[in-house]
């Protein structure tokens, strides 16, 4: 389940979607975000479906890999839905004892777990395209206005991104953890859910020693290379729009019109 998580990895291929500039794919995933807050009709929710779709063929992303990255948040999904149909206020079509089910309660789940299941998909796809490198200096140069009013801008961009990389290596280190420990005789399966909470405690103390660890081991590599903050810093590549961009452009200026127009 820990490996089936999504965010924070990067998929390297060849791709459009692969060559677009950092800055262009971190507003145009804002601006997405954002939409799928702003539609609720089914013909909203197709446009957007297709359009994601299209993005992940462009991408070059198998739609499986993409897909796992669902599998954590199912039964978040599953109770954002039972939630929203059951307490959605309506005409009942549906009755037996103090459950009531309505034709507003159907649709309000349904829109709620596709933003739910498109909202990490579009993530995801961020990350997946978007090398740790890129997404850095991306992060950087928006936020680079800021430094006008003191704000440490690499600084920030480099504590945000190094904490979106180790996402999935301290889940990879929790699945190993979960495995050593239960070749040794720990059940994290069995009883109810707040059984399963308590053994899951044993975990925090090897991985926080875990994480401490890679911590220290990065701070001294960073220092061994001669790191030394943004200031003066300069990049190997640089960061410039193409032709993929203003293809992109056009395409999300298109999208968003399909959108106010829904």
């Amino acid at each position: 389940m820990l490996r089936d998580i999504t965010i924070g990895q990067y998929y390297s291929v060849e791709s459009p979607i692969h060559k677009m500039d950092p800055r262009f794919k971190i507003i145009a995933s804002t601006l997405y975000l954002i939409s799928l807050f702003l539609i609720g009709s089914a013909y909203a929710y197709g446009f957007v479906i297709a359009f994601i779709g299209i993005i992940i063929a462009l991408s070059r992303v198998p739609v499986g890999f993409v897909m796992r990255g669902l599998k954590p948040i199912f039964m978040l999904i599953v109770f954002a839905f039972l939630l929203n149909i059951l307490l959605t206020p309506g005409d009942p079509f549906f009755k037996w004892g103090i459950i009531s089910i309505s034709l507003e309660g159907v649709e309000r789940a349904f829109f709620m777990s596709m933003r739910l299941v498109l909202l990490i998909i579009g993530t995801s796809l961020l990350t997946l395209t978007t090398s740790p490198i890129e997404l850095t200096d991306g992060i950087e140069y928006l936020l680079s206005p800021m430094k006008r009013i003191g704000l440490p801008a690499h600084e920030l961009a480099m504590m945000m991104t190094i904490a979106l990389r180790f996402i999935p290596t301290l889940l990879e280190e929790t699945d190993k953890i979960m495995k050593a420990q239960m070749a040794r005789g720990a059940d994290f399966e069995s009883g109810n859910l707040m059984n399963r909470a308590k053994a899951l405690i044993p975990l925090l103390v090897p991985l926080f020693i875990s994480a401490f660890r890679r911590a220290d081991e990065l701070a001294m590599a960073m220092e061994a290379r001669c790191y030394r903050g943004g200031e003066g810093r300069t990049r190997m590549k640089v960061l410039k729009y193409t032709k993929y961009d203003a293809i992109g452009l056009g395409s999300m200026i298109v999208y968003l019109g399909v959108c106010i127009v829904f």
